[in-house]
């Protein structure tokens, strides 16, 4: 209806100026009268004051977890008087690791992370896009959408340090919502999730304690940086050589069968004579 109306209105004014004006001038501007009818139907990212506010609160109180800073963040401080320290990381992804699926989650996390913000109790927040942190995400072995909730008790005077303790919570791509989140500090919900224990511990894995934790991961990273026609295409090159190598005939195998038995006459000779 707003378009027909447009072009009602539209019309007289192109036939009054169709005898003066070029055609090509006269289809500009009759477009451009059109237009201006034509209501914008397309919401802006400005109409949601609420989501752009906890975008902001959450970029002051979450943060962005990398290679170089993942092992400082989770450092917990001597001098704290709450121990354990708790943690929740939030990885998430783009299009390349969430298959563009995350973007729900991330406002629900936005919004959860605007609340935190004013509990004095809640704990220190981080966020992984293993978009852009590829490597973080394979050394930590880092899935998304997943919160890991991590506790890293301070180590006592005898300057030993309790275990600590990674429980993975895999997250609905529409289901989950802000109360779910804050559940799993306030309500202890992450205890449902999988525990997180063995070698690739980030924290307390036997790698980790080697320091042989981030080497395996740029490792696992270039590898699946490779396609898979490629691991295909060296998969089927080494078989078709090992292949080779046990149809091939052994030179040294005929030889041997070549040679007379010791004792026996050659072929076409009278037989030894006995002594």
């Amino acid at each position: 209806m707003h378009l027909t109306h447009a072009l009602t209105l539209a019309l007289p004014a192109l036939c009054a100026a169709q005898a003066q004006k070029p055609l090509s001038e006269q289809a500009a501007a009759w477009f451009e009268k059109a237009k201006s009818y034509i209501p914008n139907s397309i919401p802006s990212a400005a109409k949601d004051p609420v989501g752009a506010g906890a975008a902001k609160i959450a970029a002051k109180n979450v943060t962005p977890l990398t290679m170089e800073n993942y092992e400082s963040f989770l450092t917990p401080d001597s001098n704290s008087p709450k121990s354990p320290r708790e943690y929740m990381v939030f990885v998430s992804g783009g299009n390349k690791t969430c298959g563009g699926l995350c973007t729900k989650l991330e406002k629900e996390w936005n919004e959860t992370a605007s609340l935190f913000a004013a509990d004095p109790t809640a704990p220190h927040l981080g966020y992984i896009n293993c978009d852009t942190q590829a490597v973080l995400c394979a050394t930590w072995m880092a899935k998304p959408p997943t919160i890991w909730h991590i506790q890293r008790p301070i180590a006592h005077a005898d300057q030993s340090t309790p275990a600590s303790t990674i429980y993975i919570n895999y997250l609905n791509f529409t289901e989950t919502t802000v109360g779910d989140m804050v559940a799993l500090h306030s309500g202890k919900k992450y205890e449902t999730g999988m525990i997180y224990e063995g070698y690739f511990n980030p924290i307390d894995g036997q790698l980790a304690q080697l320091g042989l934790l981030k080497i395996i991961g740029y490792v696992l990273f270039g590898f699946s940086m490779i396609p898979s026609w490629a691991f295909m295409l060296i998969i089927s090159m080494v078989s078709r050589s090992v292949i080779a190598r046990r149809t091939a005939p052994n030179p040294d195998r005929q030889q041997q069968g070549a040679r007379p038995a010791a004792g026996s006459a050659p072929l076409g000779g009278a037989p030894p004579a006995n002594e």
